[in-house]
């Protein structure tokens, strides 16, 4: 099952500058959480922090009491599609299949099994007519569907996903929150980073909201008030006209 996610005094730099710093806060497992906040307020450093990823100067991560190495099997990360190499020769299928990897371990080939779980993923996200497709001819939706699936794949208890929703069409978009929905409903726990303010009342039951330093932690109603949000998004962005919010 999904566990509980903790954060206390998390830190990071980069080249002697700091990228974030005082990070504190608790997830309970069956939670759909967005991660918000404005450019370059350190989201998704954030996430590959606490998934271990990247180094970080100070805190402690725990999921249910154990690291992140002791529950990496459990974990799935789906990256922004901006870091991915998409001219790799890799077709859809095969990139789902790597998602079963992690339980298989080192020197396992999938097997038969294995192949048909990785198609009844594709099936999931609708995209098992594209199987033999190389990754790099899907549109952005689709393969940010694809990789979606493979994380489904990996049979995970926790999911963290850096801006699924970008540059995607809007039918993926619909499927892919319907679909980590039913995986928060399972008892999965979910983090998104996420940036259209405008759709997280729908989208997520808490809300994280950084920049550089933790401003706001719990459910979205209690986040998403002016107060909170003006100081963490200040005067950058006309945001305000569209939370259609009075300051």
């Amino acid at each position: 099952m999904a566990c509980n996610i903790d954060v206390q005094d998390l830190y990071v730099s980069y080249d002697g500058k700091t990228a974030l710093k005082n990070i504190n806060f608790k997830v309970e497992s069956g939670k759909l959480v967005g991660i918000i906040g404005p450019n370059g307020a350190g989201k998704s450093t954030m996430m590959k922090a606490v998934l271990g990823l990247i180094p970080k100067d100070q805190g402690v991560v725990t999921f249910g009491g154990e690291s992140i190495k002791e529950v990496r099997k459990k974990v799935a990360y789906v990256p922004q599609r901006a870091t991915i190499d998409w001219d790799f020769p890799i077709t859809v299928q095969n990139t789902v299949l790597l998602g079963t990897y992690p339980q298989l371990g080192l020197f396992h080939r999938p097997r038969k099994a294995d192949k048909e779980w990785a198609l009844e993923c594709l099936e999931k996200v609708g995209m098992e007519a594209l199987a033999k497709r190389q990754i790099g001819e899907l549109s952005g939706g689709q393969q940010q569907r694809v990789f979606l699936a493979r994380a489904l794949a990996q049979k995970a208890d926790m999911f963290f996903l850096d801006e699924p929703f970008v540059g995607i069409d809007v039918t993926s978009e619909a499927l892919i929150i319907g679909i980590l929905k039913e995986l928060r409903d399972e008892g999965k726990t979910v983090f998104v980073v996420h940036h259209d303010l405008t759709k997280v009342e729908d989208y997520f039951d808490e809300l994280i909201l950084i920049n550089k330093e933790l401003i706001g932690a719990g459910p979205v109603k209690n986040v998403m008030k002016p107060e909170i949000m003006k100081a963490a998004y200040q005067s950058q962005y006309q945001l305000w006209d569209t939370l259609g919010v009075t300051m």
